[in-house]
C-alpha cells in the first residue's frame, strides 16, 4: 500500500530538513542548505539497507518505492524552478555556472551508468540464439 510509503518520506524528510538547518547554521547561513537532498539520499539509503536486511514487507516495499518514484522528480520540479529564478536575478555568472553544470551532467550520465551495470556475455544467448 502507498500509505505505508508516506512514514517513511515524512521521516525522511523531516531528518533531512533538520540536517539540513543545521548545516546552513554551522556555516553561518540564515537557510535550509541541502537538506531536501539530504532526506532523498536518506530515503534512497534507509530504504536500500532495510530491503537487504529483509526487514520491508512486500506491501511496505512497494509504498516505498512508490514515494520514491513521485519525491525525487518534485524535488527536482521545484529546485529547478528556484535556481532559475536565482540565476536570473544573479546575472550571467549565475546563467553559465547552470549552462555548464547542465552540459557537464548530460557528458558524465553515460560513463557513470555503465559503472556497476552488469556485463554481457558476448557468446551467451540473446542476439543470433
Amino acid at each position: 500500500m502507498v500509505i505505508y510509503g508516506v512514514a517513511f518520506l515524512c521521516g525522511c524528510l523531516l531528518a533531512g530538513l533538520f540536517v539540513g538547518d543545521v548545516i546552513g547554521q554551522l556555516i553561518g547561513v540564515q537557510a535550509n542548505v541541502g537538506g531536501v537532498g539530504i532526506a532523498m539520499l536518506l530515503m534512497i539509503l534507509l530504504s536500500d539497507g532495510l530491503r537487504k536486511r529483509g526487514r520491508l514487507s512486500p506491501v511496505t516495499e512497494r509504498g516505498v518505492l512508490f514515494w520514491s518514484a513521485i519525491y525525487i522528480p518534485v524535488v527536482v520540479a521545484m529546485a529547478a524552478k528556484q535556481n532559475v529564478v536565482a540565476a536570473l536575478a544573479g546575472g550571467p555568472a549565475a546563467i553559465l555556472a547552470g549552462v555548464l553544470a547542465v552540459m557537464l551532467g548530460f557528458v558524465l550520465v553515460p560513463p557513470l551508468s555503465r559503472v556497476g551495470a552488469p556485463q554481457r556475455d558476448p557468446d551467451g544467448p540473446g542476439e543470433g540464439a
